[in-house]
């Protein structure tokens, strides 16, 4: 585990669960903070540096949660120590810099968050379309609205700085989660603003702080998914309130009410053309899973040899989505987005397969 932050809590939660995964090695910039990991944990070593924890023997896969900023810098470390990476989103903060991942990887697997797509919520929300519960698919909506992280992260400044913001901050689940519902993205038309130039942290030792914005904090756009369903986007760190759902999938025969991708199950609720809402009973996805199931997928795909679902390939072209919604806002165009990616393989209910149980 490279990084021991405030995400690292949930991850040790899930590792702790797993039958498949076991944590051997940390390191982060904060000794303490991997010394924290180490005693949690028994029998996980410290490590002194990124170089140090890749060159050990007991290491098969990097879990990179570092910031945005260096998730490509540590991943390509790792690749060149020739260990497999699943890290947390996004893959990178350039298409540059996710080409290159993809190229170095030299037979090696990269994973990537989110594998919140992967728990019961969507997965059952992906089968009820993959079944035609809503006939043909022909438009979607996906909103993200908060008055901003600053009020709750006492460090936050990285979600105002390039890699940052939120659609790429939050961007990636509503994304994953959409590319799994209806497929990948060929066209997209922006929107984007910066209402306020100075933020100032809420909570914690710096509260009362105030930081620079140096990214657009409104995002809003219209996505054309390969199959030829539009979704309207909205992503926000300036909304104080709302009742918008997280996301409905509508289609010729009746709507979808699917429950929101940070989070692994939920609701899924079915609108019938003529009908009324009725929830659907759960039918796929991995049970009782949380943040490190993506990693969890990978380590049983690499002992199947099938393909593991939070794949890079998923995460550079949401990457590529993001990039291209945001390119298309400063231009005033809308614009082709030139990755793709396959669907990645539905859950199927029964698969508990990486060891994560039903809690």
């Amino acid at each position: 585990m490279v990084g021991a932050g405030a995400i690292s809590g949930a991850y040790l939660d899930t590792l702790e669960r797993l039958e498949n995964v076991t944590l051997t090695a940390v390191t982060d910039l904060d000794t303490g903070r991997a010394e924290a990991v180490a005693a949690r944990v028994p029998g996980v070593a410290v490590a002194g540096s990124v170089a140090a924890l890749v060159d050990r023997p007991d290491v098969d896969a990097v879990l990179n949660l570092t910031i945005p900023a260096v998730h490509a810098e540590v991943a390509r470390t790792a690749l060149a120590g020739g260990k497999h990476v699943y890290g947390e989103k996004p893959l990178a903060t350039t298409r540059q810099e996710a080409n290159g991942l993809l190229d170095a990887a030299a037979g090696l697997r990269i994973g990537c968050a989110p594998d919140t797509v992967l728990g019961t919520g969507l997965q059952t929300a992906r089968k009820a379309v993959d079944d035609g519960l809503i006939g043909v698919p022909i438009a979607a909506t996906a909103f993200m609205t908060t008055p901003g992280h600053e009020r709750w992260h006492p460090g936050p400044e990285f979600y105002y700085r390039p890699g940052g913001g939120p659609l790429l901050d939050m961007g990636p689940y509503y994304l994953s989660a959409l590319v799994h519902l209806l497929g990948p993205v060929v066209q997209v038309t922006g929107a984007a603003s910066r209402p306020r130039g100075i933020r100032e942290i809420g909570s914690g030792p710096r509260a009362g702080e105030r930081f620079a914005v140096e990214v657009d904090t409104h995002v809003t756009g219209v996505l054309r998914h390969a199959g030829g369903a539009l979704t309207t986007l909205v992503m926000s760190f300036d909304i104080h309130a709302a009742r918008l759902p997280r996301i409905e999938v509508h289609g010729t025969a009746g709507s979808l009410s699917v429950p929101d991708p940070n989070g692994f199950d939920g609701p899924v609720e079915l609108h019938r053309a003529g009908g009324e809402w009725e929830p659907l009973t759960v039918s796929a996805g991995y049970a009782g899973a949380g943040r490190g199931t993506g990693l969890a997928d990978l380590a049983e795909a690499l002992a199947t040899g099938r393909p593991h679902r939070a794949s890079a390939e998923l995460a550079r072209h949401v990457l590529d989505i993001m990039l291209t919604l945001l390119d298309s806002a400063r231009e005033g165009v809308g614009l082709t987005v030139e990755s793709s990616c396959g669907r990645p393989e539905l859950v199927p209910r029964e698969d508990l397969g990486t060891g994560v149980r039903d809690r």
